[in-house]
């Protein structure tokens, strides 16, 4: 990349299913830009918030007293009502099902028949164990803090929260017998719009190629071990289709030479802030967006399933193979 911008990018994660908890740890990405021109305090600001909720979780779940059954004893008793649910049922170390479910876990029916959808928000902000918790989180600082130094806190949050919108919206057409927890759609929108942020503004980049096919591999790795049995890859790809949409409405940047325009002479032409390719962008992605959210929600809302107008999307979420076989709930 160019002296003033570079990206190195490193990545590695899956969405997971145990016992009924989806949850994820999203794809890791490095940014660098030595122009930093914004101070990052959303994005560790959202990290603290997550931390603070997964503590509340393992308060309100308080295994000791409400073990609900399950086979063996609560992990790490010497935390109290801070411990864990048995392996056997969450070996992530992290709170019961039935705990997530009441602090607003995803789940299809309470959004659909119980009209409960705040949780298509609310889920983002769960994790299922101290292990999503922390590869989440990781992922995150990662990705979002060099992102919010490069274009400020506001554009960064309206990525991140819609993009965890839409994973949440995707995942619900498709997900109807699991309840669905974890930030991996808002990390993957964040993933999607470094893409088009790079496709928006191709001309201001040195070695295009390289950082292309570095990203595109990033990304190509993460969605295709969703692809693994037990894993709910649909929030993945919600967000991240959402965030690449978003990255081409909010972090357009000047064409090259732009910023440096200052009382032209006279007949000078003064050259357009944006090409006009990014200006089509633009428009395309803002009217994608739009209608995509809008149709999705209407046939979440009413009930649809989403195989029934897809019936090959389940290899999206799970490849059959010789050593597994894969269910469509």
């Amino acid at each position: 990349m160019s002296s003033t911008t570079r990206r190195d990018l490193e990545s590695g994660g899956a969405n997971k299913n145990y016992n009924n908890i989806s949850y994820s740890a999203a794809p890791t990405s490095y940014v660098y830009d030595p122009e930093v021109h914004w101070t990052s305090w959303l994005v560790p600001l959202f990290v603290a918030v997550n931390v603070v909720v997964f503590v509340v979780a393992m308060y309100l779940n308080d295994c000791p007293r409400k073990n609900l059954g399950f086979e063996g004893e609560c992990v790490a008793r010497f935390l109290g009502r801070f411990s864990f649910q048995p392996l056997r049922e969450n070996p992530l170390f992290g709170p019961s099902s039935s705990t997530l479910t009441k602090m607003g876990a995803l789940r299809w029916d309470d959004v659909v028949n119980h009209h409960q959808a705040w949780r298509l928000v609310t889920c983002i902000w769960l994790h299922a164990g101290v292990v999503h918790l922390a590869a989440n989180m990781l992922s995150l600082v990662f990705i979002g803090i060099r992102l919010e130094q490069q274009f400020g806190f506001v554009r960064i949050g309206i990525i991140y929260l819609l993009s965890g919108f839409g994973g949440s919206v995707l995942s619900s057409l498709f997900i109807r017998n699991n309840i669905s927890v974890g930030a991996s759609g808002a990390l993957f929108g964040l993933l999607g719009a470094m893409l088009s942020e790079l496709i928006t503004n191709w001309s201001i980049y040195t070695n295009k190629a390289a950082a292309l096919f570095t990203l595109l591999f990033i990304i190509v790795i993460n969605l295709a071990i969703g692809m693994l049995p037990h894993v709910d890859n649909f929030a993945h790809i919600g967000g991240f289709l959402t965030g690449f949409l978003l990255g081409f409405i909010l972090l357009l940047r000047p064409q090259f030479g732009w910023l440096e325009q200052r009382r032209p002479p006279a007949g000078v032409r003064l050259k357009s802030k944006y090409k006009a390719y990014q200006y089509v962008l633009w428009i395309v992605s803002a009217i994608l967006l739009i209608v995509g959210l809008s149709i999705a929600l209407v046939m979440l809302f009413r009930g649809e399933n989403g195989y029934d107008h897809c019936h090959w999307c389940h290899y999206l979420t799970c490849v059959p193979t010789s050593k597994w076989k894969c269910n469509d709930n």
